[in-house]
């Protein structure tokens, strides 16, 4: 299947997207917080932010979580209160108490005040995607290049083992084709049904992920295209540079017992399968910990980095405005 020229994806910075040699890579080696945890202030104090952010952060060694700042005043309390933190009476105020910043608010939340972060010096955690549209996702990635900060993005699965070792399988696999799903019924109702994740639906809010892992696994998306409602569910086909296609189904508003998360790699000899059913995700964090404290402390960041959410986010603005 061959795109058109409006479905062509341009060229992407080289510096800025994974490639086959470093798409499972941690460019940093492990070790360099051994002095002392990262001190890093939260923004945000909702049912994400207390879940991971909060308690990953301050579970240690490796990051201390030194500060909270919410618009709410009494949500940050409760959110900083667990672990001794302080609690901030604004922005600027976090960004005094810390050396390194994470994000568990509303993309275009944190695109207004990431690059204020950045701008104070101060490295990024950061979630996806990086804004609510590729132009605000590129003013956080500008920031983070132009006042060289280390940064790195929570796509979760990439933290899990099981991911990493699925990713270095498909370095040898030559997939002429595959298909993926990430699944859940989150948006029907509960504290994760949020205003920003009913109004852009599926597309934003779990399209980064699949698309990282298929672009990841597979190869570079050269283009890509979408049918159906981001809001009910959607399905995108990519075209990859080596010329394979894959496949992506994707809803927050189907009633599954748990969330489904496959990839399969299909090719000349058996099929290549990630499947995220048996996985216990608290291994994921551990993991995240130490990569970010270690990028900070060496200044050298990973690969799922701000440049890596611009690029995750340019494919997602292709299937928006064509």
């Amino acid at each position: 299947m061959t795109a058109s020229p409006h479905d062509r994806l341009p060229p992407f910075p080289a510096d800025r997207r994974e490639t086959f040699a470093d798409r499972n890579a941690v460019t940093a080696d492990p070790a360099p917080w051994t002095d002392r945890p990262v001190e890093v202030g939260l923004v945000g104090a909702g049912p994400w932010a207390r879940a991971m952010h909060a308690r990953v952060l301050a579970a240690g060694p490796e990051t201390r979580l030194a500060a909270v700042w919410a618009r709410r005043t009494e949500a940050a309390r409760e959110t900083a209160a667990p672990y001794g933190a302080h609690v901030a009476a604004d922005f600027e105020e976090l960004l005094d108490h810390c050396e390194a910043v994470a994000f568990a608010v509303p993309p275009a939340v944190q695109a207004e005040l990431a690059p204020l972060a950045a701008k104070r010096g101060k490295d990024l955690l950061l979630e996806k995607p990086l804004g609510p549209d590729l132009a605000a996702a590129r003013r956080v990635a500008d920031a983070v290049a132009e006042h060289g900060v280390v940064s790195q993005l929570v796509l979760t699965k990439r933290y899990h083992p099981a991911t990493r070792a699925f990713l270095e399988a498909a370095r040898s696999f030559e997939a002429v084709g595959a298909r993926s799903c990430y699944l859940h019924g989150a948006f029907l109702g509960g504290e994760f049904a949020t205003g920003w994740r009913l109004e852009h639906g599926a597309l934003l809010d779990l399209g980064p992920h699949l698309l990282d892992l298929l672009d990841a696994a597979v190869g570079p998306v050269a283009a890509v295209r979408a049918t159906g409602d981001p809001r009910r569910w959607v399905e995108l086909t990519c075209e990859h540079e080596n010329g394979a296609v894959s496949q992506a189904s994707l809803s927050g508003s189907v009633a599954v017992p748990r969330a489904l998360t496959r990839v399969e790699l299909f090719g000349a000899g058996r099929p290549l399968v990630y499947d995220t059913a048996g996985l216990d995700h608290e291994e994921c964090w551990p993991v995240l910990r130490r990569d970010f404290a270690t990028a900070v402390r060496s200044g050298k960041p990973t690969q799922v980095d701000a440049g890596r959410g611009l690029y995750l986010q340019s494919l997602l603005d292709r299937v928006v405005h064509g």
